[in-house]
């Protein structure tokens, strides 16, 4: 049946058609008739309407026809696939369920027949000899359970009687459930919940039964009344009294008096009794009403002080002589009714509690825990910053952002650029100290790598990988002299009468203008003198040819500049450059470009490498690297993937096993030692005899070394071989219990032998398969170099930066050079949030920030200054970081998980803790800081002994000057793979030898 919003659809019934010869229109599928084209077209709109679900299939999304053809194809199949000798049974037991959802019933039904056949069913019967053998269900005998002499009760089972074919004859046995199946794909969940669904329908209101089709019931004589209980008729029909009695009860409340007591008191009467209750009611009332009992009614008109009592309200209206009245003498004496006061109004309940995680700036403000201080590595840390003695003078806070790019690009595609790996502050330290005198071998590496992936080598065909705009040189001096070029000035007007006084007079005014107009517009002074330096050097053919000696890449990078300074994004960064490398100045060559780069800034620097990497981020090869990357993680989660379910399927059989064996230990725990085998166990291992035997072999060995007398040496060896004998006799005894111990052992210990070799089995391999994962996992990570990723934000939106976090090894390549540091960058680093969030959370508009200080007495800059303490960062040109395991366990404590964006940044730094905390140990290590604070102690203990320090000075050697760190890098990655580092020559060719001369003449 086509279901519609998950409900039936209902067909219109036919019209009445009074003349027969009048036009109608009728839609075959369903079997409706139209008196009029309209309603034709508007109930096909309705059944072409794409809102259809085919019930068998649950295919939705589908029009009225194309869920009615799918659903009878689907009945179809389902007719044919389900055995039929199950039909029967599972009708009967699906009939009248009051289950609400299919899943649950089919759930049920399955569990209880998965294991039952039925006459006429095609199953498999294992025999004796384990041979599986095809069969008919001929007969079934249920067999109830029966009760043990313990009072248990066993479970129930059936027998079978089976047909099978065997050598050509017909042949009938009887097994048990255990000897019998079902092929597999016969009867699943998937086609029991299709045939329940074609053959049984459900009223759509709540607690309605399941009932069978007409035409399905009858097939399978299945009686389709539904008793009483299950229709919806007597719910109705209750609901109605329930309304009823409620609207009859608010009647006689709203009729009545305070004391409940009406003024059409000839109905009261025993009849009445129980619908007379009070509206209001003491305490004290309520006791005396519960108090009396029901037959005290029948007698009401002959008890006067019935009604006696306190606040029993007023008298009743219209007096008189009626039985069933007050009488007259008691009216005066009842005490005055009691008008209830109004209750004020309940107050409000209070707002439900928040449900957190919630926006991290709608947290209360916290004064009583400030965010450990930040590091700064510049030297222009942010406004309010405290010097914590960490920074570098060389260093701006501008290229802090370009200096972290570079490296961790560099580190990251370290493949790509064929570079060993390299630490952060290895990295800074090559770019201070490199220069004429200091040759570094990792800073001239780094430039001479980037500039390779810019141009092909000549073997490769010398091509430019990268996009630059082209020189205009003629259209550039052409402009040039146009700019240069005097604005001719306009002749002066003739007097009427030239004198030589005025002519004089009009020549020094000429003089003075032009004098006046060379001070207002000077001529322009050359910035840099780039040109001139690449007059008659391509830097393209010179990269081709690899030739970086004697600065070749030093000019290389000015030709690149010049050029790259036509495109208006790099225009600006260019040309300062280049006025730095070739200055106006300063006659142009390629060695003064060398020595001008070794001296040159470190800022400058960095912004040079800054250029060159994302140059080489546009070529090919990185393309293609990360697409490499992006399908080597594809495999990475395929292989995941078949390691989890390995894993899965094992815990699931180890749990079996680990139920077996809950089943055979009591059956094989091994036998307590009686008592009287127990204490002489313990004579033997007494302390004494055996110390008594050990001191006599001493006793022997010492006599035996003298030869003072032959008794003497004779007396302890024969001591010594009856200790041999006694300790000889125990280990025969321990070695018959173990005997007796292992006879009476049952039956069934090599079964619970093998279950425990069994259960050990599969621990092993699910530990097999959690490394497995874990180590694709790494993989994965290393893998992930498509972006860098963040650990989180702040409550302020700071972003959090752990480098190693994806795209690279946890300390660097392993075959690197450097790589005894054990460690990369090892520092967390703080970025300040961008323009767009700190002007929507942090620089809000006035109005937002009256709402907020409102509300937390604060406004978000002051919290920002509050809870962050003197160092912040407030763009995201700012940089700051923590370098030491402390820092890190205060940046944990401050943050809270009760805002969303801090809930997650510090799940992500727990995930990283231990490596983090590794690594910034090792770095501390690397640096020098553990060798210092030892430095420290020894002083100390100097200043408490100072005739040792004396002493000690005059053997002591003076320390020799403390080599660089980054000189100690070599590029082995480039030794490997191309057999000469980036910045030298490649090798010539080898020729070939006589041998070979010979070969290629023949």
């Amino acid at each position: 049946m086509v279901l519609f919003k998950r409900k039936p659809v209902q067909f219109l019934q036919q019209p009445p058609v009074d003349d027969e010869s009048a036009e109608v229109w009728h839609i075959p599928q369903t079997g409706e008739i139209f008196v009029t084209y309209e309603q034709y077209l508007n109930r096909m709109d309705f059944y072409l309407q794409s809102r259809f679900i085919c019930q068998i299939t649950g295919h939705s999304g589908l029009t009225f026809f194309e869920a009615l053809k799918s659903e009878l194809a689907g009945a179809q199949e389902v007719d044919q696939a389900f055995p039929e000798p199950l039909k029967g049974p599972v009708l009967r037991r699906v009939q009248l369920q009051v289950i609400s959802r299919i899943d649950t019933l089919v759930d049920m039904i399955y569990d209880e027949f998965k294991s039952e056949y039925y006459p006429g069913e095609t199953v498999t019967i294992v025999q004796k000899d384990g041979e599986r053998v095809t069969a008919i269900v001929r007969d079934k005998a249920r067999l109830g359970s029966k009760m043990l002499p313990d009072g248990s009760m066993t479970r129930p089972y059936s027998r079978y009687v089976i047909t099978y074919s065997a050598d050509g004859q017909t042949e009938e046995t009887v097994v048990d459930n255990d000897q019998i199946s079902r092929d597999r794909g016969i009867f699943t969940k998937s086609i029991l919940r299709s045939f329940i669904k074609k053959t049984v329908t459900r009223e759509p209101w709540l607690g309605a039964p399941w009932v069978v089709r007409p035409e399905i019931s009858a097939k399978y004589h299945i009686d389709n009344r539904v008793p009483p209980h299950l229709r919806q008729a007597p719910k109705d029909q209750k609901q109605k009294q329930s309304q009823a009695q409620k609207k009859a009860s608010n009647a006689m409340n709203g009729a009545n008096g305070m004391n409940g007591t009406t003024g059409n008191l000839q109905n009261f009467g025993p009849a009445r009794l129980p619908e007379l209750k009070p509206a209001y009611k003491s305490h004290k009332a309520l006791k005396t009403h519960h108090g009396q009992s029901p037959h005290q009614g029948q007698d009401m008109h002959n008890n006067a002080g019935m009604f006696m009592g306190d606040n029993q309200g007023p008298l009743p209206p219209m007096p008189g002589d009626h039985p069933y009245h007050f009488p007259v003498q008691m009216r005066h004496s009842m005490a005055p009714p009691v008008i209830p006061q109004a209750q004020p109004e309940p107050p409000p309940p209070p707002p439900p509690p928040p449900k957190y995680p919630i926006e991290d700036l709608q947290l209360e403000p916290r004064d009583d825990y400030v965010r450990p201080a930040l590091k700064f590595l510049c030297s222009d840390p942010p406004e309010g910053v405290v010097d914590s003695g960490a920074r570098n003078d060389n260093i701006l806070m501008k290229s802090i952002g370009p200096l972290l790019e570079t490296w961790d690009t560099l580190n990251v595609y370290c493949e790509v650029y064929k570079l060993d790996s390299f630490t952060f502050d290895d990295f800074i330290q090559a770019l201070e100290i490199a220069n004429e005198e200091t040759p570094c071998q990792l800073f001239t590496e780094i430039h001479c790598a980037l500039l390779k992936q810019l141009v092909s080598s000549e073997e490769d065909g010398g091509k430019l990988l990268i996009d630059l705009p082209a020189l205009d040189e003629d259209s550039s001096e052409d402009e040039e002299e146009e700019s240069v070029a005097p604005t001719p000035e306009p002749e002066p007007k003739p007097a009427g009468r030239a004198t030589r006084s005025s002519l004089a007079k009009l020549e020094a005014e000429r003089m003075k203008a032009e004098a006046a107009a060379a001070e207002k517009t000077p001529e322009p002074a050359m910035k840099h003198r780039a040109s001139e330096a690449l007059a008659n050097f391509d830097w393209i053919d010179q990269l081709k040819k690899r030739e970086f000696q004697e600065g070749g890449w030093q000019l290389i990078i000015v030709g690149l500049l010049r050029q790259l300074s036509k495109k208006p994004r790099y225009t600006t960064t260019c040309e300062e450059l280049l006025t730095h490398l070739v200055p106006g100045d300063i006659e142009p060559s390629q060695e003064t470009v060398r020595q001008r780069y070794s001296n040159l800034d470190l800022n400058l620097r960095v912004s040079v490498l800054q250029i060159l990497g994302l140059l080489t981020v546009e070529t090919k090869a990185f393309r293609a690297y990360m697409d490499e990357c992006s399908e080597t993680m594809t495999s990475y989660r395929k292989e995941k993937i078949e390691w989890q379910k390995q894993r899965k399927q094992a815990i699931e059989e180890l749990k079996g096993l680990l139920d077996q064996r809950k089943i055979l230990l009591p059956e094989n725990m091994p036998p307590s030692p009686p008592a009287e085998e127990a204490e002489p166990k313990k004579a033997n291992g007494d302390v004494k005899m055996t110390n008594t035997d050990d001191s006599a072999e001493e006793q022997s060995e010492e006599v035996g070394d003298s030869d003072e007398d032959a008794h003497q040496r004779r007396f302890p060896r024969r001591g010594g071989n009856r200790a041999a004998e006694r300790q000889r006799k125990r280990e025969e005894e321990e070695r018959k219990k173990e005997a007796e111990l292992a006879a009476k052992m049952p039956k069934q210990s090599k079964q619970f032998v093998k279950l425990l070799k069994d259960i050990h089995k599969k621990e092993t391999h699910i530990k097999k398969c959690e490394e497995e994962i874990a180590t694709i996992d790494n993989d994965l990570r290393e893998a992930d170099c498509a972006r860098t990723r963040t650990l989180g934000k702040d409550r302020f939106w700071n972003r959090y930066y752990w480098f190693e976090r994806n795209g690279m090894p946890y300390a660097g390549l392993p075959t690197s050079s450097t790589a005894e540091a054990g460690y990369a960058n090892a520092c967390i680093w703080v970025q300040g949030p961008d323009d767009m969030e700190r002007e929507g959370y942090i620089d809000m508009a006035p109005e937002f920030q009256d709402e907020y200080k409102a509300k937390f007495k604060m406004t978000v800059p002051q919290r920002k200054k509050m809870e962050e303490g003197r160092t912040s960062v407030f763009n995201a040109n700012q940089w700051g970081y923590y370098s030491e395991p402390a820092e890190l366990d205060q940046l944990l404590n401050w943050l809270d998980p009760r805002g969303a964006n801090e809930l997650k940044l510090r799940k992500e730094i727990l995930n990283f803790k231990d490596k983090i905390v590794t690594h910034m140990e090792q770095r501390l290590q690397y640096l020098g800081s553990a060798d210092a604070e030892e430095e420290e102690k020894d002083q100390a203990r100097d200043k408490e002994e100072p005739k040792r320090m004396s002493t000690r000075t005059k053997t002591q050697a003076t320390p020799e000057p403390t080599p660089l760190r980054c000189l100690n890098w070599t590029n082995n990655t480039a030794w490997e793979e191309l057999g000469h580092l980036h910045s030298e020559p490649p090798p010539p060719p080898k020729t070939k030898g006589r041998k070979g001369g010979r070969k290629s003449r023949n």
